[in-house]
C-alpha cells in the first residue's frame, strides 16, 4: 500500500480564552498541525491492469474560531539591495501566505525588468502562495498600442473568477479563518463601477461564522500622514467611495503600500477615531529604488499611532476568531528587528460592533 502527501499545513492553535484586558499569551497556545494523506491502493480492473484508487476518511470539523494562520505583508519592493535584504528576512520566518500591496517589479515599461524581477521572487513564490494587488507601477499603458496592465495580468494572474470577479486587478480568497478583499486602486471603484457592485456582492456572502477575520489590501493609502502622495485620486474618491461600504461589514484591517514608509493607524471611521472602525497600515516600504518617504506632516494626527521611515515588512499572526498579532519587522543590516506590535481583537468579538451592512 502506498501513501502520497497530499498536503501539510498549520490549521489551528488551542489558546486560553482572552479578553482585550488580558490577552492571549503565545507561550501558552498549543499549536496542532494537520496532515493529510491520500492512500493509493491497487485495485483490479476488467482490462487486467491495476489503477489508483484513494480512499478517503471523513474527518472531524474544526472550530472556525480556533483556526490560525500567519500572514506576511509586503509592498513596493523593485529590486534593490534593500529588497533582497527583506526577502532574506521573509525566508526566515514561517508563514502560510504573503501578501503584496502592489507595485511589483518597477518595470515601468522595459520588460526585461519583469523577467528579472521572477527571477528574483521564483524561489520565495515557489514556496509559499504569493497573492498580489496592482500598485501604479504596474499600469504600463500605451493608448491605442498597449492596454492598461497587461505584462501585469499576463504574468500574475490571480484565482480572480473564483470569487466571482471579472477582473484580475480586484479579487477575494480565504485562508483559515480569513477572508481577504483584494482591491484595485488604478481600476474604476466609484459607487456605480463594476469593481463596487462585485465588492458589495461579495462581502454579502462573507461567513463570518466560518471566516472571522475579514480584511482588505489596496494600493494607495486611504489614511496617511506623510507628505509623499497626498490628494491623490486613488486615495480620497476610493475611500470616498468604499469607506463606509467596508465599515458597515466590520472590516477588521486595511493594508496599503504607494508611500515608502511605516505607519500604523488607530482604529478610524470618516478621519475621527471609532472603536468600530478599520485599522488602516500602511506597509510600502519593501526596498524599492525610489527610496523612502522621510518627510511627515508636523503634527501627528491623533489616528496615527507608529509612524517610521524605515524598510521592512509586516506580519499578521492570527491567533483564533478574537484575536490576532500584528509585528513590523524593521530591516537593520543582517537582522529584522521588531519595531512595532500590538494585538487585535476582531471586531465581530465586539457587542457594541455588532452590525449588518
Amino acid at each position: 500500500m502506498e501513501f502520497s502527501l497530499v498536503n501539510s499545513c498549520r490549521l489551528l492553535a488551542a489558546c486560553p480564552r482572552a479578553t482585550d484586558s488580558s490577552p492571549i499569551n503565545p507561550a501558552k497556545c498549543i499549536m496542532l498541525r494537520l496532515v493529510l494523506y491520500k492512500i493509493l491502493r491497487p485495485t483490479s480492473t476488467d482490462a487486467g491492469g491495476t489503477v489508483l484508487n484513494t480512499i478517503s476518511r471523513r474527518l472531524p470539523l474544526l472550530d472556525p474560531l480556533s483556526l490560525s494562520s500567519s500572514l506576511l505583508l509586503v509592498g513596493d519592493l523593485g529590486q534593490t539591495d534593500w529588497t533582497m535584504s527583506t526577502l532574506g528576512h521573509v525566508a526566515a520566518y514561517d508563514y502560510d501566505v504573503l501578501l503584496f500591496a502592489g507595485d511589483l517589479s518597477y518595470a515601468d515599461y522595459i520588460q526585461s525588468r519583469w523577467d528579472t524581477f521572477g527571477q528574483m521572487m521564483s524561489p520565495y513564490a515557489n514556496y509559499k502562495p504569493w497573492m498580489v494587488t496592482e500598485g501604479n507601477h504596474e499600469k504600463e499603458s500605451l493608448p491605442l498600442l498597449v492596454e492598461s496592465f497587461l505584462a501585469y495580468n499576463t504574468r500574475w494572474e490571480m484565482p480572480y473568477k473564483e470569487s466571482g470577479s471579472n477582473s484580475n486587478l480586484y479579487y477575494s480568497f480565504e485562508v483559515a479563518g480569513v477572508h481577504v478583499l483584494m482591491l484595485g486602486s488604478y481600476t474604476d471603484f466609484d459607487t456605480e463601477s463594476e469593481q463596487y457592485k462585485w465588492l458589495q456582492v461579495d462581502l454579502a456572502k462573507v461567513n463570518r461564522a466560518k471566516t472571522p477575520w475579514l480584511i482588505a489590501m489596496l494600493h494607495a493609502p486611504w489614511y496617511n500622514s506623510n507628505t509623499a502622495h497626498q490628494g491623490e485620486d486613488e486615495s480620497e474618491d476610493m475611500m470616498a467611495a468604499m469607506e463606509t461600504l467596508l465599515y458597515q461589514n466590520n472590516v477588521d484591517l486595511l493594508f496599503a503600500g504607494h508611500v515608502h514608509a511605516y505607519e500604523r493607524n488607530l482604529r478610524v471611521y470618516k478621519k475621527k477615531l471609532d472603536e468600530c472602525g478599520i485599522v488602516h497600515i500602511t506597509i510600502g516600504d519593501g526596498g524599492n529604488r525610489e527610496g523612502l518617504a522621510t518627510d511627515w506632516k508636523s503634527t501627528q494626527p491623533a489616528w496615527s499611532a507608529k509612524r517610521e521611515s524605515s524598510f521592512g515588512f509586516g506580519q499578521l499572526n492570527v491567533v483564533n476568531g478574537t484575536h490576532a498579532l500584528w509585528s513590523w519587522h524593521r530591516n537593520q543590516d543582517v537582522e529584522a528587528v521588531m519595531a512595532d506590535e500590538v494585538w487585535m481583537t476582531n471586531l465581530n468579538a465586539k457587542p457594541e460592533c455588532a452590525r449588518k451592512a
